[in-house]
């Protein structure tokens, strides 16, 4: 193991019962499919911020800024290992504030899918995010718990993380 590290943030909108995904066309680390709504790779300043990284991408790949959402929060953390890396996600959730505002992105198409049809028809989606998701759906969505999991052949297993 070399010790190369890949940290990347994703942010899931929600509006009412629904997630807004990003079908990414283009990505140098994952084959085309749904993932979140905008998100990517830390810059070096950004390496101890997930949150500075995640409202940076999301203003380059929507133009929405932190005033476009609300309830901004860490969720998700998972660690995988591709390719030689460690690849670390943060996933974030927030509520889109302006539940009219339409969303564009420069990164692909953005669709809203119904929170009880990712579980029953689940789009195409990256590793790691198809688990976070069906998780987020079953336990995550009704509490503000943050979970960290590791991805392996068979899944991901999810832990509730707790200060102390």
């Amino acid at each position: 193991m070399n010790g190369k590290l890949r940290n990347m943030t994703s942010l899931y909108l929600k509006n009412g019962d629904s997630l807004l995904l990003l079908y990414r066309i283009g990505s140098r680390v994952i084959v085309p499919s749904y993932t979140g709504s905008a998100g990517g790779h830390f810059e070096k300043d950004e390496l101890n911020d997930a949150e500075t990284c995640v409202l940076r991408e999301l203003y380059e790949e929507t133009g929405l800024t932190e005033q476009d959402i609300a309830n901004l929060s860490l969720r998700y953390i998972t660690l995988r290992l591709k390719n030689g890396e460690i690849r670390q996600n943060y996933y974030f959730f927030a509520d889109l504030s302006d539940k009219n505002k339409i969303v564009v992105s420069n990164e692909g198409k953005l669709k809203w899918f119904s929170i009880n049809d990712l579980l029953e028809q689940p789009p195409n989606m990256p590793f790691s995010a198809q688990y976070v998701i069906a998780h987020y759906v079953r336990y995550g969505k009704d509490n503000d718990k943050l979970y960290a999991g590791i991805a392996t052949q068979d899944g991901a297993e999810f832990t509730e993380m707790e200060e102390f």
